[in-house]
């Protein structure tokens, strides 16, 4: 048996672990990006899958299934206000101010970004003292002026909790530090990766992103918007979080190199050589060597015959100014002429 199936017999997909867990899948997805159910990678190359035994882990724990859904409940804003006792007004001010960090984001049919939040994570906030100033009276003037001025943390304060997720769940280091490039726009990872081969590497490691309609559609583009960094401090430490990770990636895993293809006729280039830059004078070919001209005297039978020898230039013996066209037989008939020629001598004889 491959190795293969025996993973395949050891192991769920993601959905048949939902179902075992009595999960929807949102909360299943959500469950293992908060961690509460660990995944395992799929030797054939499939995506995730989760074993039996944690399977029977999670399912051994006190109050399962129903402890485990409230952890990852996931609410919108008025049940989030509703669950720390203040107004869907007050809420999105606290939300916009970066105060409570949306879990998940998804576009409604009307193409509204609609923001959800951990449940546990709202019903925490009013417990701690430092937060009670903001749940009743005027909101502080500072922070008052600041949404005055369009401050909106929601999508920065995702990015940073999505980026999270993935680089728990990414392997190796230039699948960490895709998770990072995913976040920029392609000319500032441009700038900070400058070979083609790397960002190619970058590329084939890049996290999906969730699918909103064709690439160019209003929808595709209010996600793009909100899945890419916009604001110059973020920006800034994302490219040095970029460099970094790729500076890591090169001494721990070099990005492969792509090799030309040969053409038609062309040999290929040595094993272990690319093709950026010439080859080491050792390792190209040497050039062959012309063949050497015999002088016209050493050849038998071409001696005075217009064959030059070595270093003679070529002449081309010209035709007598007597002759004219009609006195030149055609091919034909001088292979005629020939053969007659002999016969008679032959029967002379």
């Amino acid at each position: 048996m491959s190795g293969n199936t025996i993973t395949q017999s050891v192991t769920l997909s993601l959905a048949r672990a939902a179902r075992e867990l009595e999960l929807r899948r949102g909360e299943f997805d959500l469950a293992v990006h908060l961690g509460h159910v660990r995944t395992v990678p799929d030797e054939g190359g499939g995506g995730r899958r989760v074993t039996h035994a944690e399977i029977d882990r999670v399912r051994s724990q006190d109050g399962f299934p129903d402890s485990l859904r409230e952890r990852v409940k996931a609410v919108g804003t008025a049940e989030g206000a509703a669950l720390m006792g203040i107004s869907t007004a007050r809420f999105t001010r606290l939300a916009r101010l970066g105060l409570v960090v949306p879990v998940k984001v998804y576009l409604n049919r009307y193409r509204a970004v609609v923001w959800l939040y951990l449940a546990e994570d709202l019903r925490r906030f009013p417990t701690d003292r430092q937060n009670a100033p903001l749940l009743k009276g005027r909101t502080p003037e500072g922070l008052r002026d600041q949404l005055e001025a369009g401050l909106d943390r929601r999508p920065r304060n995702w990015r940073g909790r999505n980026m999270g997720f993935q680089l728990r769940q990414a392997e190796g280091p230039w699948a960490r530090a895709a998770v990072v490039a995913s976040l920029l726009d392609p000319v500032q990872v441009e700038e900070v990766v400058t070979y083609p081969h790397e960002r190619a590497c970058l590329d084939r490691f890049r996290p999906e992103r969730p699918s909103h309609g064709a690439p160019d559609s209003p929808a595709a583009r209010i996600v793009s918007r909100i899945m890419t960094a916009d604001d110059p401090d973020e920006i800034s430490w994302l490219r040095a979080d970029l460099g970094q990770a790729v500076a890591e990636a090169r001494e721990t895993e070099p990005a492969p190199r792509p090799t030309l293809r040969p053409g038609p006729g062309v040999a290929p280039e040595p094993a272990g050589w690319f093709s950026e830059g010439p080859l080491p004078a050792a390792a190209r070919p040497a050039p062959s060597a012309p063949a050497a001209l015999a002088p016209a005297a050493s050849v038998p039978g071409v001696a005075g015959r217009g064959v030059p020898g070595p270093g003679v230039s070529p002449t081309v013996p010209s035709r007598p100014e007597t002759a004219t066209a009609e006195d030149l037989p055609e091919a034909g008939e001088r292979g005629r002429q020939r053969g007659l020629l002999g016969w008679l001598r032959r029967g002379s004889t």
